[in-house]
């Protein structure tokens, strides 16, 4: 199983649709998919009106007496869930006090790497106990980022917090990419392009940009709402289009 984390410590930038539009790909394709809702505002949960059920919190507060496995629910062909909770943002708190938590969901999914090819991990805006455990149990992290100020200076922050979990916690992660959304090269805004152009210039950044763009599509979040995958509700969209090409891009950059 690889175990890929998408992060930004930026709210409002595409994790959740992309972590649930890129597992949709995957488990069109016929893969087993385990995707996991680490964010508080369960948005990811949402999505498959799966809010209020039993939560990742639970495992991360339990010190090994629930299993992961109790936690996991099917949500479609190929698709399986471990639902977030409001709850998590007191168990961020207790994370902050204790260390070794951290490690929990890493050590969980082991137990459970035979029986899916992908897990994919949406990650909360912060960069908090519960984001570096995303980036503890992974193989590679994505970044989806829209091209504006606040974004380009967030970058540095959550890069050197990977080079941080590569050299003490998980040598094995990778920087997958970094990938605008809400963006397309024949964009009219100025300020924009300006961004993208800054990043790619950029010694350390550049080489990470991804070559698929997210371009605006309201379908993508029509799609959420409907509890329906973008591939069925508007399969000519350029927001199922899109998803399918920056699947396949990840793929080989993994």
């Amino acid at each position: 199983m690889k175990t890929i984390c998408f992060a930004n410590h930026k709210g409002g930038v595409g994790k959740t649709t992309s972590t649930l539009s890129v597992g949709q790909v995957l488990a069109s394709r016929g893969l087993r998919i385990l995707l996991i809702d680490s964010d508080s505002q369960t948005n990811l949960s949402m999505s498959f009106d799966r809010q209020g059920s039993r939560h990742l919190g639970e495992l991360l507060e339990s010190d090994g007496k629930v299993s992961i496995t109790e936690l996991i629910e099917p949500v479609g062909e190929g698709l399986h869930l471990v639902a977030a909770s409001p709850r998590l943002q007191m168990v961020e708190k207790l994370m902050a006090g204790s260390s070794g938590l951290e490690f929990i969901l890493r050590e969980a999914l082991e137990t459970v790497e035979e029986q899916f090819d992908y897990c994919l991990i949406d990650t909360p805006p912060s960069l908090g106990g519960i984001t570096y455990s995303g980036l503890i149990a992974a193989d590679a992290v994505f970044v989806p980022m829209q091209p504006e100020y606040f974004g380009y200076n967030g970058l540095t922050s959550l890069l050197q917090a990977c080079v941080r979990v590569r050299k003490h916690y998980n040598p094995r992660l990778k920087v997958g990419g970094i990938f605008f959304t809400k963006y397309s090269p024949s964009y009219r805004s100025s300020m924009h392009h300006q961004y993208v152009n800054l990043i790619n210039e950029d010694e350390q950044l550049g080489p990470l940009v991804m070559d698929v763009s997210i371009r605006q599509n309201n379908k993508l979040g029509e799609a959420q709402a409907m509890h329906e995958t973008i591939l069925a509700y508007a399969p000519d969209s350029n927001g199922a289009l899109d998803y399918i090409s920056l699947t396949d891009e990840l793929l080989t950059r993994l």
